[in-house]
């Protein structure tokens, strides 16, 4: 039936966006090597309006423990250092007059349990948001009118198909992450 279609078509969409979103949350816990990604989300003050770090400089690495970021204004560089240390990600921002250098220090066995650990955490949040699409998604099946219990069955199986594919692709996810974290 055309409309049970829609709803799964809708679930793996959402599904997806859902680890898109993990993703990109996994790639800002930093594993000890410098990655220009590590700075994204980072605001800067541009001429009165927040803008991302990266769309008022050029980030790159020159090897695994340093980053660089050079601004397109020198003016910039104050506001950069100042974005960077109150984003709490642990670096220290110096600056040479043209750019600003943040050296990565190198991760202790310590550090790399906590960082292990938030992984976790944000892997269980996807895992919930997974599981709360599977469960809106079975609500509104349930409200279709005029299907059959066959249909509806199948479309429900599913569902949680669909939910233990994309639990399986966190779990992969966070395995991956891990191994990048204790990897010295």
């Amino acid at each position: 039936m055309e409309e049970l279609e829609l709803y799964l078509e809708d679930a793996k969409e959402r599904m997806n966006k859902a680890i898109s979103h993990l993703s990109g949350e996994l790639a800002k816990i930093r594993a000890g090597k410098a990655n220009p990604s590590m700075l994204d989300g980072i605001m800067v003050s541009y001429y009165g309006a927040m803008s991302p770090l990266s769309q008022v400089s050029s980030i790159t690495t020159a090897d695994a423990r340093s980053l660089f970021i050079k601004p397109w204004e020198k003016s910039l560089i104050q506001e950069i250092e100042k974005a960077i240390l109150n984003a709490n990600l642990g670096l220290t921002p110096q600056n040479d007059g043209q750019q600003v250098i943040i050296n990565i220090p190198m991760l202790t066995e310590e550090r790399r349990k906590q960082l292990v650990k938030q992984v976790g955490q944000e892997c269980e949040h996807g895992k919930v948001s997974i599981r709360s699409i599977r469960k809106e998604t079975n609500e509104a099946l349930k409200k279709i009118k005029g299907v059959s219990e066959d249909d509806l069955k199948n479309a429900e199986e599913t569902v949680q198909k669909l939910t233990d594919e994309f639990i399986l692709k966190i779990d992969s996810l966070m395995k991956k992450k891990e191994v990048e974290i204790m990897t010295v």
